[in-house]
């Protein structure tokens, strides 16, 4: 018996939610924008999730999603967010609590992220995700030599606000 669309979704949204998480993390900073994030970066996941032609892994293609869901929200803060009534669905997606108990290295580092640029941030987040700099460049539309370069400069901007 085959997977129906919305089956497919809902296994490789739960596969790959930590990465959305942690995409929500990098782009705001109280429980109640993270929760708000999270569920519009899902929604335009499911919207787009039809034209989905595998061509890339599924977690590049939701890295490339919630980057420009949370990157276009970032910009437009003042833009109200319309919610949808999911009561009719059959699968609801339980959303992990994410730990928000972590290291005290690991805080200051989000710290130090927060104080980049949009592009900054997802650059240093793929790159401690330990992704490539073709998949980095694939995802967000550069160059790889132009990615090798921001990155160097993001690692030295980041050493001058942990280190100062």
């Amino acid at each position: 018996m085959s997977e129906s669309l919305e089956q497919l979704f809902v296994k490789q949204l739960k596969d790959n939610q930590n990465i959305i998480h942690k995409i929500c993390r990098l782009y705001t900073t109280g429980e109640d924008a993270h929760k708000d994030l999270f569920q519009e970066v899902t929604i335009q996941l499911w919207k787009a999730f039809p034209k989905f032609r595998g061509e890339s892994k599924f977690s590049t293609w939701a890295y490339r999603v919630a980057l420009n869901t949370a990157i276009t929200l970032y910009r437009k803060s003042t833009r109200s967010i319309s919610t949808v009534d999911y009561e009719s669905k059959s699968y609801f997606i339980s959303q992990e609590d994410y730990n928000t108990e972590e290291e005290e290295q690991l805080k200051l580092m989000y710290k130090a992220v927060h104080q980049l640029n949009d592009i900054e941030k997802a650059l240093i987040f793929m790159y401690l995700e330990d992704k490539n700099y073709t998949e980095i460049s694939e995802t967000l539309g550069i160059s790889e030599v132009n990615a090798r370069v921001k990155m160097n400069r993001i690692k030295g901007k980041l050493k001058k606000i942990l280190n100062p």
